[in-house]
């Protein structure tokens, strides 16, 4: 079923404030979550709204933080988030990095005691929109990726987001899990009855997992199997996206002191908030170059990209940014695709908060 984006605001909000997070901070969480979805991130959208009724319920999210820096100087600061849930501290944490990195040139934000904020690429664009260059990185509450040469789940799927702007075109979006997918794509799989790719999630041999049920417990509920590197098997690349997992956790955990979940999972209790950790990097060109010049470059990058020989003729050659861009495009006009499993879960949320259910088309 498609629903018209404005329908899924209206619901997101509907919920937050009923579950108590102010007006600003449900405006703000919605505004992410339906921006998430309209880019086609849909593990990581509305579809995380049963995932963080659990949560509220079980009381490891604080609905209503009081933000605290607690560690700052002219191109820093860290930000302690109050257990609460990480959109509103992302963007609060992105923007300052861009308002501090327009007077020292680069600027870092770090946060701890967060929880999930949905797709990375979201706050990144954050800096672009704004003029300047936006790095992001987080760590994870889930422990889903097995190592190279590893048996057993040890690292999440450590997101990794960038983006800079250009002058007549779109900003360069990447963003990208460090996995070969991300856990919460398995999950839509399953919410869609579709088989997974080969390659995707791997059982306690190494083996290729298919079905999505069986995919999903490897994911989620087993202690042994899971997802696969960036890359998959080592002779194609995987101990690279292992290792960037790593660079992602130590830039977006360790530096903050967030938690790493494996150790979490046997020195915290489970009522405990998931302490989950973000990195803000900005960068402001005219530190660096004259005022347009690196935009001006990077227009001139991408229109090569764009340019270069097709492989197929039907098929343009694209950048990072393009297909989300696209795919925002479409679902503004169209509508945001809910599978009905998920439509039942989010009734059923909407239900609990004792709020309108208002998700039709």
């Amino acid at each position: 079923m498609r629903i018209p984006a404005k329908h899924i605001h209206e619901q997101l909000v509907a919920v937050l404030r009923a579950w108590g997070m102010s007006d600003a901070y449900a405006e703000t969480t919605a505004e992410m979550m339906v921006e998430t979805d309209l880019r086609g991130v849909d593990s990581h959208g509305i579809s995380m709204l049963p995932t963080y009724d659990r949560e509220f319920r079980a009381g490891r999210l604080n609905m209503r933080p009081q933000f605290k820096i607690v560690r700052e100087g002219p191109a820093f600061a860290l930000i302690d988030a109050d257990a609460s849930l990480g959109h509103p501290v992302s963007v609060y944490g992105m923007n300052l990095a861009v308002d501090k990195c327009r007077a020292s040139g680069v600027a870092v934000v770090s946060v701890f005691n967060s929880h999930h904020f949905g797709a990375a690429g979201c706050y990144s664009r954050i800096a672009a929109e704004r003029g300047v260059i936006g790095m992001v990185t987080a760590s994870t509450r889930g422990v889903s990726m097995v190592p190279t040469f590893g048996a057993e789940p040890v690292m999440g799927t450590n997101p990794l987001a960038f983006a800079a702007p250009a002058r007549r075109n779109p900003p360069f979006q990447l963003d990208m899990a460090t996995t070969t997918v991300a856990a919460g794509k398995v999950k839509v799989h399953k919410l869609n009855h579709r088989p997974l790719p080969p390659g995707w999630v791997v059982d306690a041999g190494g083996q290729p997992v298919t079905d999505a049920e069986e995919a999903f417990r490897y994911v989620f509920d087993r202690p042994e199997g899971g997802i696969t590197p960036l890359g998959g098997a080592r002779e194609v690349g995987g101990h690279k996206g292992y290792g960037l997992a790593v660079m992602v956790h130590i830039l977006g955990g360790a530096l903050s002191g967030a938690s790493f979940s494996p150790i979490r999972n046997r020195t915290q209790q489970p009522s405990d908030p998931h302490n989950i950790g973000h990195f803000f990097l900005a960068i402001d060109p005219r530190a660096f170059r004259a005022e347009g010049e690196f935009e001006n470059d990077l227009d001139q990058v991408i229109d090569v990209l764009h340019g270069a020989k097709r492989a197929d003729p039907a098929q343009p050659v694209l950048v990072a940014g393009d297909p989300e861009m696209a795919t925002r495009a479409e679902r503004l006009r169209a509508g945001v695709p809910v599978p009905d499993d998920l439509m039942e879960q989010l009734r059923a949320v909407a239900k609990s908060a004792s709020v309108p259910f208002v998700l039709v088309p």
